[in-house]
């Protein structure tokens, strides 16, 4: 007995990873990337879309060298585009160093000089978490950016 298939809508993922070395240069090309591959999948560069995602990457790969650096480890940029959301995944192998909880993050002292891409993240992101350590140890930033109608990018 054959079952009928009812027809649906086809759908796209499209997934980009790589990893970087630790550095300030890593996380320009981090960056320079993403924005590449956005580019690649229809995303313009200099839309809004593609410019808060140049933001975001950027403050988590500075985040992921400056706070999760191991030597001789890397991290890692994933970015997965569906037809609704656009999700960015930074990790880093440092697990013990992990930042607030998004409905823990505060604005720093007056006159700090650090303590505001949180901050950043918390006001570009529709929603951003972090994940349990990854194997063999580490963490990874997530962010979510819920996308407007195909015809809207």
């Amino acid at each position: 007995m054959k079952v009928p298939l009812h027809p649906r809508s086809p759908v796209t993922v499209r997934m980009f990873a790589r990893r970087f070395v630790s550095s300030r240069l890593g996380a320009q090309l981090a960056r320079r990337h993403v924005l590449h591959q956005l580019d690649v999948w229809g995303v313009r560069r200099g839309s809004d879309l593609s410019d808060t995602v140049a933001l975001l990457v950027a403050e988590l790969a500075a985040n992921a060298v400056t706070h999760g650096h191991v030597p001789g480890r890397q991290f890692e940029v994933r970015a997965v585009l569906c037809a609704s959301t656009l999700a960015v995944e930074v990790s880093d192998a440092r697990g013990e160093r992990r930042p607030a909880p998004p409905e823990a993050v505060t604005a720093p002292e007056p006159g700090a000089e650090s303590g505001r891409g949180l901050l950043l993240v918390e006001s570009l992101a529709d929603r951003w978490s972090v994940a349990e350590d990854r194997p063999p140890g580490g963490k990874t930033v997530r962010v979510e950016l819920d996308l407007p109608a195909a015809s809207g990018r």
